[in-house]
């Protein structure tokens, strides 16, 4: 499967801000003999990079069917003999030698996403030489007030508007606990931007980033959210930030809407607190806002607790199952499932057992046709 469509790994290519700057932090790094670890390679273009700056061998690693493009690719430039692709996750694979460079770029709007950093972290420990680098080095995270009636409006008007009359408030629960993309000019901001982590690459030892970030208001005006980005340094000297203001990149850049906007004075104070915790491979969000009356330690104008984890409304029924009291037992997708897996053994070829899946489970399956497809995608997710 595709995590992304072509046309993304098009608009990625195309935004020269970034590419551009992985392009010079690659030609600083790579020589003649070096080897090159390109996780998540997507369509390959750091790891055919790489081999035009002269690396000896690259192993473009990337676990989606993007790989197949790369391949194809490589193989029209010429490169094939140079570059190995792996389609697996890297914190599956070994090397037959360890990797001068490491070059990857599996983020987001914001650098956690998914299991990126602890498949950094892996592969820093696992994989790289002695001495060897890690394109990027340093990611540091910023937060600041802004006031940004569209992008607020973005997440509150399906909701507050009464659509044909219809009452949807409740739903702004859910929708002021989420978090999106947006596209911010500098004049949104509120006050001077506040670093609240830094993830140096080079010896971070946990994906958990937490910080607050303290804001004099500079200007009236009327909060919406917060704004939150990065700036990236690949190499020392090189680099790029998808701050507002800064050239527009494909990240733009996070906004974290407050669940109601807040008039703003100048000289008010402003707390912002940030932590992503991940579980498994989701980042659970907190983000609290204080903000003091200009200065008043006594006067909290507002004080906003919110996370992703109401922007996942779950049902009683779920809940119920996964209660320590449930006593399961398997649906007729399960039973499907465990008969396939029974006879995923390493004996029995994929069209026999999708024979004896149909012959077992006539109801759920058409036709051989429709079991072999059901087979198929059990294989393809768990055999090796």
């Amino acid at each position: 499967m595709l995590t992304y469509d072509i046309f993304s790994y098009g608009r990625m290519i195309r935004d020269r801000v970034r590419t551009d700057a992985y392009a010079e932090a690659l030609r600083s790094c790579v020589g003649p003999d070096s080897v090159v670890l390109d996780m998540g390679t997507g369509v390959g273009i750091w790891a055919l990079l790489a081999c035009q700056f002269g690396a000896r061998k690259v192993y473009a690693v990337d676990p989606n069917d993007a790989i197949q493009v790369a391949r194809e690719i490589a193989a029209a430039n010429g490169y094939s003999d140079r570059i190995e692709f792996i389609e697996d996750l890297s914190t599956k694979i070994t090397l037959p030698e360890p990797a001068d460079v490491i070059v990857t770029e599996m983020h987001g709007i914001l650098p956690m996403f998914e299991q990126n950093i602890g498949s950094i972290i892996d592969a820093r420990q696992r994989l790289l030489a002695p001495g060897g680098r890690i394109i990027p080095q340093t990611e540091t995270l910023w937060a600041v007030p802004v006031e940004s009636p569209e992008s607020w409006e973005e997440v509150t008007s399906p909701w507050s508007n009464r659509p044909y009359g219809i009452n949807m408030q409740p739903a702004m629960r859910v929708a002021s606990n989420s978090w999106f993309k947006s596209n911010l000019a500098a004049a949104a901001l509120l006050g001077e931007p506040g670093c609240w982590g830094t993830l140096d690459y080079r010896n971070v030892e946990s994906p958990t980033v937490a910080g607050e970030v303290k804001v004099t208001a500079s200007r009236a005006g009327t909060g919406h959210g917060i704004a939150v980005w990065f700036d990236t340094v690949l190499v020392d000297g090189i680099g790029f930030s998808n701050a507002p203001g800064a050239p527009e990149t494909v990240f733009g850049q996070a906004f974290f809407p407050w669940p109601e906007p807040v008039a703003i004075s100048p000289g008010d104070q402003i707390s912002l607190a940030l932590r992503p915790d991940l579980v498994r491979d989701y980042h659970l969000w907190r983000w609290e806002t204080t903000i003091w009356d200009e200065g008043r330690v006594d006067k909290v104008k507002v004080n906003f607790k919110q996370s992703t984890f109401f922007d996942l409304p779950i049902s009683s029924a779920v809940l119920h199952k996964r209660a320590d009291d449930y006593v399961p037992r398997l649906s007729e997708d399960g039973q499907v499932k465990r008969l396939v897996f029974s006879l995923m053994d390493g004996q029995n070829p994929l069209g026999q057992i999708a024979s004896q899946a149909a012959a077992h489970f006539p109801k759920r399956f058409t036709d051989h046709d429709d079991a072999r497809t059901t087979v198929a995608d059990i294989s393809e997710k768990y055999s090796q």
